[in-house]
This record gives C-alpha cells, sequence and structure tokens, in this order.
C-alpha cells in the first residue's frame, strides 16, 4: 500500500500541507466499468470538500 497518497485538490477536507492526503481510507471508482484506460476514467470518492 502507498505511503505517501498525494492531492493537489486544497478545498478538500483531507488536504494536508505539502499536498498530502490525510484520509484514512481513499475511495477511487472508474465510470468505465471494472477497468479504466486513464485517470480521466476514474474519480476520487473521497472528496469531501472544505466548509
Amino acid at each position: 500500500m502507498a505511503k505517501d497518497v498525494l492531492c493537489e485538490v486544497n478545498n478538500c477536507t483531507y488536504w494536508e500541507h505539502g499536498n498530502q492526503c490525510g484520509a484514512e481510507q481513499i475511495y477511487v471508482i472508474s465510470h468505465v466499468g471494472k477497468q479504466a484506460s486513464t485517470s480521466k476514467e476514474t474519480d476520487c470518492k473521497t472528496f469531501k470538500p472544505n466548509d
């Protein structure tokens, strides 16, 4: 498992200094079934906007 998960979406609740993701778990889905060919075919469902 990855030690560091990087994220540049600084309006996410889990965003931390240095573009680190502080979420306990990361949930990524594919828009095209079980296999994606590019990152554009995926979404991070862990994202939660800052209020």
